[in-house]
């Protein structure tokens, strides 16, 4: 039986309840299966690679070698696991569980007697363990905890779960005692999430008071600083500050905390830590990473608060071509949002999910699914851009760093998982797209229902009940903050039913099996402007249509033209196309903008304003997510507007 957090209002389904039809995120699914994970592991092979699956054999005595790769290698490896799991889920493919019961049994052998397993500190002679909290000990171990208890709610074997059990008992005895000089540790805590995985597939309580350790720890020391989140306990946090990786995934496994104990001043420190990041420091791609390198807003605090790296930045400090937004932090963003909206049933946290997906997520692997990237800007200035850390021309194969790589694959094998909740008497849609359905709600009645639709293109989703419970029940069905106008029809009739926009529908009636609704969010254009604070972006426009942030290549522009030079006029018409041979079928959208040159200033800083030719220019705007897939070209996300 699917673990129900007793302070969670919606509740999971069974991992198989989902499946998938043709359609956006079902094709990607496939790709993932196909294509993603199968590459990836010949990456995994490569022993230049960041994260390798040959310091696992070396530390279990089966090969000769050295520790390769970065210090959190291990858990890379275990989230290309994990993503293996999610496709066995639907699959039940034979090879799938083969692989991973090699991968299991070797990982079994490299593990210590006492439970501890990071690899890269086991083949590293001069290393102490737990005396840097850089060394990624419990980031290594805490995906391990994750990925073994998802193998064990997907495959119910044990073989995983038994190392994992061993591992956290370690850690249990280690931590718990509260140790002082420990008390900074878990820099990139995928630790939290892990014990909390672990409760819910074992019910054994101490792996949910472990993951309170490890969130009552956090902060609780001097000496902490705002780039790991140890300034000050979470429960008096009012900013997202420091490194956006570690800040969403110690988020996430904190809400995890608050779905199982109900810890309500924990709750309202996220909460307020939430507002001031989507509110303030977050971009319209969902991503949430301003800085590379940089200084965190309280320096007052001294010492290493005021040193930040792969940061959030200040308030509305919003830089285009030096963005970080790595793929690791806009997915962690995704993650908390999913927990959050779980716990609360609060749309709005629906809607940055989607926002994450469908833009800061999918723009992180070319449309081949083989390559991937680090940072995602949102202006490149072509082949002339000066690269910061991570950044790269194209994106690669292989990489110093690559944790992004299988958390994307992660995310995209699991993503039918974060389709759909329950609650007492209602199935509550979060998503759309081409799917079946089939689960129990929490009295025991059975539902099922197929969506189809061509969403994101298209603005219509089709449901059709196969199955319904005999008394009435809720079909709660998002409405995106941008869905003005919303209209469902329920067996062909018109529904009075409410479709307030960044709220739930609540569609509430004694279903049949044939019923159908269909249900249509507007898919217009639009231009968005951003809080006048935000200086990079003041009086620029970004368009999207749906949930797609839109962004102008390079490619798309004449040859002597450049993305400089080009203005949006205030209520330019766009007109969205359906083009099936660029970009693997996308919708684009045409205007016509205007282009400012100006060349009396022959390249220098500042110069008399007034002397600009301007000329009408056609455009043609992709999804940013496919942008880096034409060759090395310019791209900007913001336009400034032509009043």
């Amino acid at each position: 039986m699917t673990h129900q957090a007793p302070y969670q209002r919606l509740q999971p389904l069974a991992p198989d309840a989902v499946t998938w039809s043709e359609g956006f995120w079902g094709d990607r699914f496939q790709l993932c299966h196909e294509v993603v994970l199968p590459s990836m592991r010949q990456a995994l092979n490569e022993l230049e690679n960041g994260a390798v699956f040959s310091n696992f054999y070396v530390a279990a005595g089966l090969q000769a070698g050295e520790r390769k790769g970065t210090m959190w290698s291990d858990g890379d490896c275990y989230k290309y696991m994990e993503a293996w799991c999610h496709i066995y889920g639907l699959t039940k493919e034979p090879a799938i569980l083969e692989e991973l019961d090699e991968l299991i049994a070797v990982i079994a052998q490299a593990q210590q007697a006492d439970g501890y397993l990071s690899t890269p500190m086991q083949l590293r002679a001069d290393k102490t363990y737990w005396t840097d909290h850089r060394d990624h000990e419990l980031y290594n171990m805490g995906h391990l905890l994750t990925a073994a208890a998802v193998h064990h709610r997907i495959t119910g074997k044990e073989n995983f779960l038994n190392i994992a059990i061993k591992q956290a008992d370690y850690l249990y005895d280690l931590f718990m005692p509260r140790p002082p000089e420990l008390a900074h540790f878990g820099f990139n805590p995928s630790n939290t999430m892990g014990a909390v995985d672990l409760y819910r597939a074992t019910g054994e309580r101490k792996y949910l008071e472990l993951a309170q350790c490890f969130v009552d720890m956090r902060g609780s020391q001097p000496g902490g600083g705002d780039q790991n989140q140890a300034m000050l306990p979470l429960r008096e946090e009012t900013r997202a500050v420091g490194h956006a990786v570690t800040a969403g995934y110690l988020y996430s496994g904190a809400t995890d905390v608050v779905a199982e104990t109900g810890d309500e001043a924990l709750l309202n420190g996220l909460l307020r830590i939430w507002d001031n990041a989507v509110n303030s420091k977050m971009y319209i791609t969902g991503g949430t990473s301003a800085q590379h390198h940089g200084a965190s807003e309280r320096p007052e605090f001294g010492g290493s608060a005021s040193d930040v790296h792969e940061a959030f930045g200040y308030e509305y400090s919003l830089p285009n071509a030096t963005a970080y937004n790595e793929t690791c932090a806009n997915i962690a963003h995704a993650m908390w949002n999913w927990r959050l909206l779980n716990v609360t049933g609060d749309a709005k946290y629906g809607d940055i999910v989607e926002r994450v997906l469908y833009n800061s997520m999918l723009s992180s692997m070319t449309l081949d699914g083989i390559k991937f990237c680090y940072t995602n800007p949102l202006r490149w200035y072509g082949a002339e851009h000066p690269l910061l850390s991570q950044d790269a021309y194209e994106r690669w194969f292989i990489a110093r760093c690559y944790c992004c790589p299988p958390n994307t694959a992660r995310t995209l094998a699991l993503l039918h998982n974060w389709f759909y909740s329950v609650s007492d008497a209602a199935l509550w849609v979060h998503l759309y797209g081409s799917n079946r359905v089939q689960t129990t709600l929490p009295d025991g009645a059975a539902i099922a229902l197929t969506q189809q639709t061509d969403y994101p293109w298209g603005d219509t989703i089709r449901m059709q009940i196969e199955q319904a419970p005999a008394q009435q029940t809720a079909l709660m069905l998002r409405i995106p903050a941008w869905a003005q106008g919303a209209s469902l029809r329920i067996n062909g009739e018109p529904s009075a039913a409410p479709l307030p926009p960044q709220a739930y529908a609540e569609i509430t009636r004694v279903w049949q099996a044939g019923d159908v609704l269909e249900l249509q969010l507007p898919l217009v254009p639009r231009a968005l402007k951003a809080h006048p604070k935000a200086e990079e972006i003041r009086n620029h426009v970004a368009f999207m249509r749906g949930p797609i942030v839109y962004c102008l290549e390079g490619v798309d522009l004449p040859p002597e033209a450049s993305i400089l030079e080009v203005y949006a006029p205030d209520g330019m018409p766009l007109e969205a196309r359906r083009e099936e041979d660029l970009l693997g079928g996308v919708v684009t959208l045409n205007g016509r903008a205007r282009r400012i040159v100006d060349e009396n200033g022959a390249g220098a800083l500042y110069w008399e304003a007034g002397k600009e030719r301007e000329a009408a220019l056609d455009i043609r705007l992709v999804p940013y997510y496919a942008w880096n897939n034409r060759g090395v070209a310019e791209m900007t996300v913001w336009l400034p507007r032509r009043f």
